[in-house]
């Protein structure tokens, strides 16, 4: 796409490998027309006209790189694709409609009848749903490992393998995969890894630098992160972007508008600064919440005592805006503690300025079996807490009030 960029617009602003990711998140990717914009412009057009018929032919046989329709490639979405390449690294990118178009195209555009896919088993709920359901009717092969278990990864990697697919920190249960070993046992099995890393966003986590082949984000999550819009985005070579994911995309169809994509730009302009705050705050109010007498567990990546601190520590530069309290009572407890929250909102939604809690057992994952569930460590008792910008002692003194209210 860059070749693109460079042909329909005036002035493209160059970045500098130097750049710190909070001056990458502002700057990359802009384009400018002639009349030389400060903020990106919204290209709503769904066509573009051509000079001549010549052109036109010389665009579609791609002799000529220039946008020809909106539903695989569009300006203001090129600008967002750009500067998420820059942000996470990566050679190239491909915005989706959703997150989890994202993952579908990711992993649909690699496979084909008789491949075999190795998954992490805890992931969130569409994402299994893929996994279990949808690909195993195109004569995919998907098997399931405890992400957190090396060797059971050692012997599903013992066969030929097309990808692997895994969550790190996983939704909702926050369990980490060692995302460097994993790698490098998939590429022996000559996998192409795909990682989810919307927990982690591209500031705390970057899955390329440790093996990874292949990013996937939900952009309505924390690149949003205030509520507004739906949007996914595939990172990774650019022969994989180029090759393997595009024509799955211009023929399939799952575009990102460029509405979407000029709202995702603004929200990457403060996404450091709220992912900052954000972790910050998630770590007080898990330590303050440590060791409550009606919680059965506290969980966070970096919390003290979190079985996987070592390797969070090891792999993400903080612990993210999430965690997962478990309610010693059961799904009755953990319905009274959501009904007398009053700061925080329920919602299924994650990565906001405003905190929200969900029951995953009942909403995000309620679809899957009682054993999945088990497997997934999914308990009637477990809330989904995402953090938010409020002031981290208003958000303790909510979560202290609906603990009392039990």
């Amino acid at each position: 796409m860059v070749g693109i960029c460079e042909a329909m617009m005036t002035v493209k602003r160059e970045i500098k490998k130097s750049w710190r990711p909070a001056t990458t998140l502002v700057h990359a990717g802009q384009l400018r027309s002639q009349f030389k914009e400060t903020a990106e412009t919204i290209y709503m057009s769904s066509g573009y006209v051509y000079e001549s018929a010549e052109e036109a032919e010389a665009a579609f046989d791609n002799s000529q790189p220039r946008f020809v329709y909106s539903r695989f490639g569009n300006p203001t979405v090129s600008m967002f694709e750009g500067r998420m390449a820059a942000l996470e690294g990566a050679e190239a990118a491909r915005a989706t409609s959703s997150g989890m178009a994202a993952v579908f195209a990711a992993l649909a555009s690699l496979v084909k009848a008789g491949d075999r896919i190795v998954a992490s088993d805890a992931l969130f709920g569409s994402c299994q749903f893929i996994l279990a359901e949808i690909l195993p009717k195109w004569g995919v092969e998907t098997v399931f490992v405890d992400g957190r278990e090396i060797a059971q990864w050692q012997q599903a990697l013992s066969k030929p393998t097309k990808a692997v697919f895994l969550e790190s920190p996983s939704n909702p249960g926050l369990r980490l995969v060692d995302l460097k070993a994993v790698a490098d046992l998939a590429h022996k099995a000559g996998a192409t890894v795909v990682v989810d890393n919307v927990f982690a966003t591209p500031l705390l986590q970057q899955p390329l630098t440790l093996g990874a082949d292949v990013v996937v984000y939900s952009a309505t999550k924390h690149i949003d992160g205030q509520g507004r819009c739906l949007g996914g985005v595939i990172l990774g070579s650019e022969k994989y972007i180029n090759e393997t994911l595009q024509p799955f995309i211009r023929h399939t169809g799952p575009s990102l508008s460029p509405m979407n994509a000029w709202i995702l730009l603004k929200g990457l302009e403060t996404l450091d600064l709220r992912v900052t705050k954000q972790c910050d705050s998630a770590l007080k109010i898990a330590q303050a919440l440590k060791g409550h007498n009606k919680l059965a567990d506290v969980s966070y990546p970096t919390l003290e005592g979190f079985a996987q601190a070592e390797l969070a520590r090891r792999q993400m530069s903080a612990g993210g805006t999430m965690l997962s309290l478990t309610l010693a009572g059961g799904k009755k407890e953990a319905f009274k503690f959501l009904n007398a929250l009053e700061l925080v909102l329920i919602s299924n939604n994650l990565g906001d300025s405003k905190s929200l809690a969900t029951h995953p057992a009942t909403t995000t994952h309620q679809r899957l079996t009682p054993e999945l569930k088990e497997i997934q460590g999914i308990t009637p008792g477990l809330i989904r807490l995402s953090v938010g910008l409020e002031h981290p002692d208003d958000l303790i003194d909510d979560v202290l009030s609906a603990l009392k209210a039990i």
